[in-house]
């Protein structure tokens, strides 16, 4: 499998986390526990849920071959973890623009390109999966535009909760549909920059 980054440059570790040190906070925010993750490098695992234990699990099943730990406040390449985070929680709030933190993340071409297109939707819209097909070249690639939006591996950052079915029903989420609604609905009510 070939690995692009757009975001950065190529990813610091291997295939399953292989090589990665990775430093993680879990904070509260208006859409339930945020766990924010990442590498020297930048951002590399972002999601939301209800339990601590089931965001580091998932974590855990996302980076099986990397090292990981909670972050330590003490260490200085684990200040921009709770930077990151804090500024998550701000937006999810509907507080301060949607951050751009530098990611380290893995995926195909395929995966950054339906990944570049979720991240040029502007906050407050949404584009259908066959629209988004489309935009990369692909028009009959639907179901793996829907599959590479679920293998998105930072919530947010990268904004899956904006692409929805083409007859204009929300689809899946990852991290729970009332969480897409509650973001979409945040994002509609900001001021367009």
């Amino acid at each position: 499998m070939r690995t692009q980054n757009k975001s950065s440059q190529a990813p610091s570790y291997g295939p399953h986390g292989d090589g990665a040190e990775i430093a993680y906070s879990i904070v509260d925010s208006a859409l339930g526990r945020l766990i924010v993750a990442g590498t020297r490098r930048g951002i590399c695992f972002a999601a939301m849920g209800e339990s601590d234990r089931t965001l580091a699990a998932e974590l855990h099943g996302d980076y099986p071959r990397a090292s990981i730990r909670i972050a330590d406040p003490n260490r200085p390449e684990d200040s921009q973890i709770a930077y990151w985070a804090d500024a998550l929680t701000k937006y999810i709030a509907g507080h301060s623009k949607m951050p751009t933190p530098p990611m380290d993340i893995r995926g195909t071409p395929f995966q950054f390109a339906v990944w570049e297109q979720l991240r040029a939707i502007p906050a407050g819209e949404t584009r259908s999966y066959s629209e988004i097909a489309r935009r990369i070249g692909r028009p009959r690639a639907i179901r793996a535009v829907g599959t590479a939006n679920g293998a998105n591996p930072v919530s947010i950052v990268i904004p899956c909760h904006r692409a929805i079915r083409a007859s204009g029903h929300l689809g899946g989420y990852r991290w729970g549909l009332e969480r897409k609604r509650k973001l979409l609905a945040m994002e509609a009510q900001q001021p367009n920059p």
